[in-house]
């Protein structure tokens, strides 16, 4: 089973934590990772682009002039693609770019993405994260104690005082245990779990 040391926001270490085999000791399945990551980044486009087509553009009912004798090319429409004002060939349209991935393909990413992390001691767990109020500096404190600028952060429940304080740094983010995702974890260069959000990751994903 992986050891990893356990620090307190000051930056010092208070003791080692053995992490669960199964979730953070995985074999890093990169085929996993990647479709997860592909079809997340598919389902966050809203697919509402649109554009007309000259069936679709008002007005060039009227052919502009007539078929033969006028010395120019033949035309049918004044709406026709090639026209200012005309339709657009091949418009777009409003298209749904959801994927779908079955749970197991999803549970194995995640420990994939877990396991990398600890594998490059990329995975920090403190003791506790308490601050004394929800203010940006106080948060940045703690990440210069760690020596970590990319990060996310991984809280057990929600907490309102770690989520204001974190919001306005570049590069961190928060989130809880309920809403980890692959995604995430590989965006962010390092992860940061307390004890009880370790506790709760073996619980929920093991």
């Amino acid at each position: 089973m992986p050891n990893v040391s356990v620090f307190n926001i000051q930056g010092s270490k208070v003791g080692e934590i053995e992490l669960s085999e199964n979730i953070f000791g995985q074999e890093v399945n990169v085929p996993a990772m990647h479709a997860y990551v592909k079809a997340y980044l598919a389902n966050q486009r809203q697919g509402t682009q649109k554009a007309k087509t000259r069936a679709e553009v008002s007005g060039g009912g009227k052919k502009p002039w007539r078929q033969k004798g006028t010395g120019r090319a033949r035309q049918g429409s004044t709406r026709s693609p090639q026209w200012t004002h005309g339709g657009v060939v091949f418009a777009p349209r409003p298209r749904d770019y959801r994927q779908s991935l079955n749970k197991k393909l999803k549970r194995v990413a995640l420990k994939s993405a877990l396991s990398s992390k600890v594998a490059n001691e990329k995975l920090l767990v403190l003791d506790s994260l308490v601050l004394e109020a929800a203010k940006t500096k106080e948060m940045v404190k703690v990440l210069g104690n760690l020596k970590v600028k990319n990060a996310l952060i991984v809280m057990p429940e929600v907490d309102e005082t770690v989520v204001r304080a974190s919001n306005n740094i570049p590069g961190v983010a928060s989130t809880i245990v309920g809403s980890l995702n692959t995604y995430d974890i590989l965006k962010h260069d390092t992860v940061i779990l307390t004890k009880d959000s370790v506790e709760k990751v073996e619980e929920v994903y093991a």
